[in-house]
């Protein structure tokens, strides 16, 4: 049987990226990171990580695979990210009645922040 570790993110920049990530999700550095690359696992146990490398590939508009974040207080958590350094994507892609929001990372990387108590 095999689980999910770590979700792999590119960065230009990686001690900017560790540095929103951390605060973002509340995470710390499995073991002291480098210039271009650092696994990062949740403070308080277990639970997927995130591994940011060293990328210099350019960001996708419109990613194959992308986080989604998930919280009962949405909008308070958008603003929380904007204010880490987090931008708001004009996603033109939004379905009605949408029950995400498209941010995008320090690094451009995209991800969503989803409102769980949409729709009941």
């Amino acid at each position: 049987m095999v689980h999910i570790g770590t979700v792999v993110m590119g960065a230009s920049d990686v001690a900017r990226a560790t540095a929103f990530w951390k605060a973002a999700l509340t995470y710390t550095e499995r073991e002291p990171g480098t210039d271009d690359w650092v696994v990062l696992v949740p403070v308080d146990g277990p639970g997927v990580g995130l591994s940011l490398g060293r990328s210099t590939s350019p960001v996708q508009e419109v990613p194959r695979v992308h986080l989604d974040l998930y919280s009962d207080t949405q909008e308070a958590e958008v603003e929380r990210l904007v204010a880490l350094g987090a931008v708001r994507v004009a996603w033109e892609l939004y379905p009605p009645d949408a029950d995400f929001v498209v941010l995008a990372d320090t690094e451009g990387n995209r991800f969503c922040v989803i409102d769980t108590t949409h729709g009941g």
